[in-house]
């Protein structure tokens, strides 16, 4: 066997191949922003645009000389040999995106492991373990509600029943839509040999990174969140003779929650790192001059201390409960999504912030506000996170989504140092 270790530092990674493949992605689900004009993606997940993605870079991963499986939720996993039979080292993200993402989200982390995998074999590199990277279904949750499901499958978190029986807003269902795109894989989606060590590098989608004049970010963990969807049902009503004191108004019920949770998340008492989003409000029947009978709202909440944010949850809801008996409006609650949160392995943080250091990249240490697959992988194996820096105030979730080509080399360069220690 070639002795990997000394070769570990003239790998080269290519980094125009990588922008290469970044750039191809982005193409598929491509869409022009309207208020913008720029070139966005939109590949919710299992739709057509997400076929297609997976197909590519599925490709990609045979031409690579990877083993490709998919599982029963639609986890596509490209398998590298090792020269022993031991547990595998794992990298990998997401391809899905939200309906108005960039080229990055997600995809950095999948194609960044790729290029790791072309880069030892360009380089002729053995490794001991088998390397193992992947994409994994949904992760965005945009289209079914819940976030990390194909990694939350895999991790054991979510059950496998529960995660195909999940339906969108038309009650199209994971399992019928995995069929019909092809992915409803026949191996098992469990981790049925917990991997030797999981490293996911994605972009950071925040300010700090460019604020601090970082080249790269260590990942330290990720905060706990909880989706909650309400609906408020109340009486349409004629918006010129009904008089306000006697209406049963859905969307004021809906105003006053939005209000709530921002008060809640500045009001600083449940500490500084609290957020709290409604980002969907769906109203019935939607006309100017109807009082509104149905509302349907989502709140996304999240904090870095699972009991905090347990609390803020309690008084979300105990806020509610007061808000229908005021209103005279009847308000169901139910919990779509909840991960705790996740710290990551320190002796790893101190691998990545050790090749960080002799590459002559400047790093810091990042909690990250965003959910992602690694979070999952965090209860199974030692796991970590890089984080690129996002240019243009770290905006994401946004066709103006942008990290640059040498942002991008230097985390692949780090990721590829690491796994090359940890595989050999």
């Amino acid at each position: 066997m070639r002795d990997s270790r000394r070769r570990g530092p003239d790998l080269r990674v290519d980094k125009e191949r990588l922008w290469k493949s970044l750039m191809s992605l982005a193409q598929v689900g491509a869409y022009t922003d309207q208020a913008t004009g720029l070139r966005g993606v939109n590949r919710l997940a299992l739709t057509d645009a997400d076929a297609q993605g997976r197909r590519l870079v599925s490709r990609w991963f045979e031409e690579a000389g990877l083993e490709v499986r998919v599982d029963q939720i639609g986890n596509v996993i490209g398998r590298r040999a090792g020269v022993e039979d031991l547990a595998p080292l794992m990298s990998g993200s997401h391809i899905d995106s939200v309906p108005t993402g960039g080229a990055f989200d997600g995809a950095l982390g999948v194609l960044g492991a790729l290029e790791v995998v072309r880069s030892f074999n360009d380089a002729g590199v053995e490794t001991r373990r088998p390397i193992e990277i992947g994409f994994f279904t949904d992760e965005e949750g945009a289209r079914f509600g819940t976030d990390m499901l194909g990694s939350g499958v895999l991790a054991g978190r979510i059950s496998l029943a529960e995660a195909l029986a999940k339906g969108d807003r038309d009650g199209v269902r994971v399992a019928d839509e995995l069929a019909r795109i092809g992915f409803a894989g026949s191996s098992p989606a469990t981790l049925e040999q917990a991997p030797a060590a999981f490293i996911e590098l994605h972009v950071e989608q925040g300010p700090l990174l460019m604020a601090a004049g970082a080249d790269l970010g260590v990942v330290t963990g990720v905060q706990a969140i909880a989706w909650r969807e309400l609906v408020i049902t109340g009486k349409s009503a004629h918006a010129g003779t009904t008089p306000m004191s006697l209406r049963r108004d859905a969307m004021l019920a809906a105003s006053r929650v939005v209000t709530f949770a921002h008060d809640m998340a500045t009001s600083g008492r449940y500490g500084e790192h609290m957020r709290a989003t409604v980002g969907r409000v769906d109203l019935y029947p939607n006309r100017v001059n109807i009082v509104p009978s149905r509302a349907l709202l989502t709140v996304d909440l999240r904090n870095p201390d699972d009991l905090v944010l347990r609390a803020a949850e309690g008084a979300l809801e105990a806020y509610v409960s007061e808000l229908a008996s005021e209103l005279g409006v009847v308000i169901t609650s139910r919990v779509t999504a909840r991960t705790g949160a996740a710290h990551f392995d320190g002796g790893l943080q101190r691998l990545l912030a050790r090749h960080m250091d002799e590459c002559g990249y400047r790093h810091q240490r990042v909690l990250s506000g965003a959910g992602h697959d690694a979070q999952e992988f965090a209860s199974r194996c030692p796991t970590a996170m890089i984080f690129v820096p996002s240019m243009y105030d770290g905006i994401s979730h946004n066709p103006r989504e942008y990290s640059t080509i040498e942002a991008c080399e230097a985390g692949v360069r780090v990721l590829a140092r690491a796994m090359l220690e940890l595989a050999c």
